[in-house]
């Protein structure tokens, strides 16, 4: 059996066609699947686990059935919905872990996982915005408000993140390679796995003729879904792209 992984499927009301084809994706493929690692963003807006919309208790019952089917889920927080919490996590039946993870195969390879964005540290204003708003205190604050109020701070906060995009160089916005190394050697791991960036990539770091890093970029889900497949009996890595509309065929 295998492991999957996924990141950024932005999931939201305003693009039914990728709510489709994610609950697609849990019903034939993540079925077979010994465990499924969510890697963040998850939803593309996440206000706290009092929002009970329609869409939330639909993927909520369909991550449950993985669970009753003794398939482990495991959840990391993206920069969209960071404020996910332990009681929405419980209704998935799924498991929070912190910011990044090494998992070790069978074959003693080891993985690190995260979702990406403290990769982005050229990016010196989004990391002391991320810092600012993963503050325990003002999360608190935050989630203490109506939630009609958290609604209008986000998409202000939201239009003015769009707007200053706009005006950053790819630099910025792009992974830095020295730092994601640097995680990899100080976890002794050999494979990074993120998303974040959007765009979907392998990167190989040569140490020498026989050490490689390898780092794979995951990509977002809008006319396609992006999966990593990792078989833990003979190491294969594969990245899937299918189109959304589709069931995935194995």
């Amino acid at each position: 059996m295998s492991i999957l992984f996924i990141s950024d499927v932005h999931l939201c009301a305003k693009s039914p066609y990728i709510t489709d084809g994610f609950l697609r994706f849990l019903n034939y493929r993540a079925m077979r699947a010994k465990a499924l690692y969510i890697l963040g963003d998850l939803f593309e807006t996440w206000l706290g686990d009092d929002d009970c919309n329609l869409l939330h208790r639909n993927i909520a019952k369909a991550l449950k059935s993985l669970n009753q089917k003794k398939i482990s889920c495991y959840f990391i927080h993206g920069n969209h919905d960071f404020l996910l919490g332990k009681k929405y996590a419980r209704a998935c039946g799924m498991t929070l872990l912190p910011s990044n993870q090494v998992l070790r195969l069978a074959s003693g390879k080891k993985i690190i996982i995260l979702h990406g964005d403290i990769l982005c540290d050229n990016d010196g204003s989004y990391q002391l915005f991320r810092k600012c708003l993963r503050h325990i205190i003002v999360q608190r604050l935050f989630l203490s408000l109506p939630l009609s109020i958290r609604s209008r701070i986000f998409s202000v906060i939201r239009s003015c993140c769009i707007q200053h995009t706009k005006y950053k160089s790819k630099k910025k916005l792009n992974i830095n390679l020295k730092t994601a190394t640097d995680i990899l050697v100080q976890n002794h791991a050999d494979i990074m796995i993120h998303g974040h960036t959007h765009q979907p990539t392998m990167h190989k770091i040569y140490r020498s003729k026989k050490d490689v890093f390898r780092i794979i970029v995951l990509g977002c889900w809008d006319k396609y879904g992006s999966i990593i497949e990792v078989n833990e009996k003979n190491n294969d890595i594969l990245f899937i792209e299918f189109p959304l509309g589709e069931t995935i065929k194995y």
